[in-house]
């Protein structure tokens, strides 16, 4: 369900390295969670980032949760057109990246899709 080439947080987000290059979005698990995505707020770009840091919000239509940077890095892009429409990320959240980073740093506690998988049962 989960796909094999992201890595995942434990707060539900997903990361593809490639690299030093990073793109960040959120799992399918966190939108089913939120509900119908209707705002997103992300960071601008050329903003550091620690591993665990808040680097923006999503709003549902049944609560507002903060988006935590899986790694240490640099802001290089934001999806201006997630902004616009964020509800793409209940139709395509693996698809739907938020930030790009350069990442500053290791990965070493995120985890592969089959962690993850039974980390959501």
């Amino acid at each position: 369900m989960y796909p094999t080439d992201l890595k995942y947080t434990k707060d539900h987000e997903w990361i593809q390295i490639g690299g030093g290059e990073a793109r960040v979005g959120i799992t399918d698990y966190a939108q089913k969670q939120l509900g119908d995505v209707v705002y997103l707020e992300l960071p601008q770009v050329g903003r550091s980032l620690k591993k665990g840091e808040v680097f923006g919000t999503i709003e549902s239509v049944k609560a507002v949760s903060e988006l935590y940077s899986p790694v240490d890095g640099e802001v290089t892009a934001v999806n201006a057109a997630l902004v616009q429409n964020p509800e793409t990320v209940n139709k395509d959240p693996h698809g739907s990246w938020m930030i790009a980073m350069k990442v500053n740093g290791g990965d070493g506690d995120l985890i592969d899709s089959a962690a993850y998988t039974d980390l959501t049962k």
